[in-house]
């Protein structure tokens, strides 16, 4: 539970209501959401373009897609005491339509290339699992303390991994965006919780891909898309990011999924 300086500073009430998803205890608290496990580091810099792009795409007439508010304290802090705030957006459903999720993926992604055209420091100073994984995945780190369940999938998708196919542009992306995506009362896209890296759009694509294959139980014919060039090496690199990350992945779901990909 937030603290009571937490409820101070971010000035609401000291009320919390609980609110489903998401992978933390989020709570409602007046009009905004906290979340914890928030890096002030990373907020310093990420929360100051979503902000911006946020209140660009709520003037946008006719909406195609909305991006969750980030709101400081009365200090103007990002963070405190890991805890994150945005604006509450009422009346929102989780999307599990892969095809809006994509959709909503490529919008987002073309606003963010216009709005950063290069890479923001600070963006590598993170060493989460999540990192070192995506590092990994990318060839740029080797992967170390492999689980024995999942070391032949990962072999596998490392022997796989080549890189005669140009992916894209590094761009900044959302690297988490199935269950990050939401609905509005008026059945617009709105975006939560963006995990940043700079990496190619189509990666993150693949990323969102598969995770819908592997948690939402998604016919797993949308694999059948990436399975050769570019879009195969970008789902070569979303399931080692996924595997080499995901504190206990469910391996037999992560080899009916690939199956198509390391076959």
């Amino acid at each position: 539970m937030p603290s009571t300086e937490v409820y101070d500073l971010f000035a609401v009430p000291p009320e919390p209501i609980a609110l489903d998803g998401g992978q933390g205890h989020s709570f409602r608290a007046g009009d905004l959401v906290l979340s914890p496990g928030r890096d002030r580091g990373l907020a310093h810099w990420l929360n100051p373009i979503i902000a911006r792009l946020s209140a660009v795409l709520d003037h946008e007439r006719p909406r195609s897609i909305r991006l969750a508010m980030p709101i400081p304290t009365r200090e103007l802090e990002w963070v405190v005491q890991g805890w994150g705030a945005t604006r509450y957006e009422p009346d929102t459903r989780l999307c599990t339509d892969l095809d809006v999720v994509l959709a909503t993926g490529r919008l987002l992604h073309a606003r963010l290339a216009a709005k950063v055209e290069s890479q923001p420091n600070g963006i590598r100073h993170n060493e989460s699992r999540w990192a070192t994984a995506e590092l990994a995945a990318f060839g740029e780190s080797q992967p170390t303390g492999i689980p024995t369940p999942i070391a032949p999938l990962v072999a596998q998708l490392l022997a796989a991994r080549t890189t005669t196919h140009d992916l894209g542009p590094d761009q900044l992306v959302h690297g988490d965006l199935a269950g990050n995506v939401l609905l509005d009362g008026d059945g617009i896209p709105f975006v939560i919780d963006v995990a940043p890296y700079w990496r190619p759009a189509l990666w993150a694509e693949a990323v969102a891909t598969l995770d819908a294959a592997v948690n939402w139980g998604t016919d797993l014919a949308v694999m059948d898309a990436w399975t050769t060039g570019a879009p195969r090496q970008a789902m070569v690199r979303a399931g080692l990011f996924r595997l080499l990350s995901d504190e206990e992945p469910d391996i037999d779901t992560y080899r009916r999924a690939l199956a198509p990909v390391v076959g």
